[in-house]
């Protein structure tokens, strides 16, 4: 498929698709109660076993602080939750997986996942802090110091209520976010004053926006390369790590990616100069939220200058246009905010908390080790310092090579750019689970390629399971935690016997399902 034809509206060929017959209908329902269920089962469990600030303010009341004086059964709760959405999104997948021949629709796939997500959206945080890092930054924004220069702890004071709600490796940190982010917080911040619910409440009403924005650009985007929508939507809205890390843990890629691919949807549909130059505003501003949100611009430019004929010089002229864009953009908001150039530092920030989950950093994190074993020294800095230079140069590599590929109509430009997002998450010294959907979520509307979804699927479901829903270390009894796992587990067994027969099989059968032509 030349990458070009992409910005005309196509019609995917699984959109030709019959809709589901009756006995698909009837596993429909039983997926979406069955899923939630354990949304709400999960939400429970949240009151109890959340990333709940320090002052829980439900530890005192009756009936719904409950879970806060049963934590173990609390933790239970929270993980059979888990299990559940996360076995419900792999049989939903199975309705709507490219190639049938018989698909869930959109409107089916939203409304199933607006009943997951309601529960999650009304719940106490889980899987995350970061959010109590929204707020505390934003604070220290609105009372005037520079946020790129001053953590928390020094801003604010160790008493304040935002920063006792912050993670202690992150109080004395600057802020790790672009600066219309926390200009954009200095607002909520002044809205909410020292309420640290009110504050949460807020932000994860604008995480919902973020996300709403998400959902609205994917199945359009998804058209244009091909892919079903309805199968767009399953992997990369209706995605466990969409519900467990953006609905519930708030965290800012819901803005980033959202803001992302609906100025990509607007700046092909509208493909005039007026809207060209409103497109690459919103992509400066996706990255001004979170920088990896400026590598869309060069994919976006991709898709311009294959409109416009394909020649160099048209590539040269759509780049010197959303530069121009770009630098003037980031100017008005540098100057605006008042804090100079500091948003600059804000890339290696992250890389100040060490995680093994990182490939790079565990490896360098291994070397630093043996060499001390060897009698070499303790070299993990060292070795830190090359393993991050390495990746940044693997990225830089990936992504010239993927912008080239997408130029000369090999790869969709889409599909480049998320192979470059996938680089980056993997290359750069910290890695989270929520720093996937950069990557899948332009992935699932750029391809319809089985082995890829598949492998995403898989993937997407075990790092869901990663993350505990405190979003740390549970600060109980060590053998709560195993008790707690097992109950669940056991638990979990006795819902899959319940609907045996009723859902869909995950594995894969002939019947009903026709080869994907690529």
């Amino acid at each position: 498929m030349a990458a070009g034809e992409a910005t005309s509206r196509r019609t995917a060929p699984d959109e030709a698709a019959e809709p589901l017959d009756r006995g698909e209908r009837r596993q429909l329902d039983v997926v979406r109660r069955f899923g939630t269920t354990g949304s709400l089962v999960l939400a429970v469990g949240s009151i109890g076993a959340g990333a709940a600030p320090v002052d829980n303010p439900l530890s005192g009341a009756r009936l719904i602080g409950l879970p806060v004086r049963v934590p173990t059964v609390a933790m239970a709760c929270c993980w059979l939750g888990i299990f559940m959405v996360v076995i419900a999104w792999l049989w939903l997948g199975r309705l709507c997986w490219p190639g049938r021949g018989r698909m869930l629709s959109v409107t089916q796939l939203a409304r199933t996942l607006a009943m997951w997500a309601l529960p999650l959206a009304l719940a106490p945080p889980l899987f995350s802090t970061d959010m109590y890092s929204y707020l505390a930054q934003s604070e220290v924004a609105a009372r005037g110091f520079n946020p790129y220069v001053l953590g928390s702890a020094a801003a604010l004071g160790v008493d304040h209520p935002f920063t006792a709600n912050v993670p202690n490796i992150w109080r004395d940190t600057p802020s790790p976010y672009g600066p219309l982010f926390l200009m954009f917080g200095q607002v909520i911040s002044r809205v909410v004053g020292d309420d640290v619910v009110f504050g949460v409440l807020v932000w994860r009403v604008v995480m919902l926006c973020g996300l709403a924005l998400a959902i609205w650009a994917i199945p359009r985007l998804a058209r244009r390369c091909g892919v079903h929508p309805a199968a767009a939507l399953w992997l990369g809205a209706a995605n466990p790590i969409v519900l467990f890390h953006v609905v519930s843990g708030m965290h800012n890629e819901a803005l980033m990616v959202g803001i992302m691919l609906a100025a990509i949807e607007l700046g092909l549909r509208y493909q005039t100069l007026p809207g060209t130059i409103a497109a690459g505003v919103l992509l400066s501003i996706a990255g001004a939220i979170k920088p990896p949100g400026w590598i869309a611009l060069g994919f976006f430019g991709i898709y311009l200058a294959l409109r416009r004929g394909g020649r160099f010089r048209d590539l040269f002229g759509v780049a010197a246009l959303l530069t121009a864009v770009f630098l003037t953009t980031m100017t008005i908001i540098t100057v605006a905010s008042g804090w100079g150039l500091g948003w600059i530092d804000t890339f290696d920030v992250p890389n100040r908390v060490k995680t093994f989950m990182a490939p790079l950093t565990a490896f360098g994190m291994t070397g630093g080790g043996l060499s001390t074993l060897l009698g070499l020294g303790n070299q993990t800095d060292a070795m830190l310092v090359i393993t991050k230079i390495i990746g940044y140069l693997v990225v830089a590599v990936v992504c010239v090579r993927m912008l080239w590929l997408s130029f000369r109509g090999r790869v969709e430009p889409l599909a480049g750019m998320g192979i470059t997002y996938l680089t980056l998450a993997l290359a750069v010294p910290v890695l989270w689970p929520w720093y996937l959907l950069w990557s899948v979520v332009p992935l699932a509307l750029a391809t319809n390629n089985n082995r890829f979804r598949v492998t995403a699927a898989v993937i997407c479901a075990a790092v869901s399971l990663f993350v505990p829903p405190t979003g740390a270390g549970f600060p109980l009894r060590v053998y709560q935690i195993p008790l707690a796992v097992i109950a669940a587990v056991i638990a979990f067994a006795i819902t899959l016997w319940l609907v045996r027969g009723k859902v869909p099989r995950l594995l894969p059968t002939r019947s009903g399902v026709r080869p994907v032509t690529q």
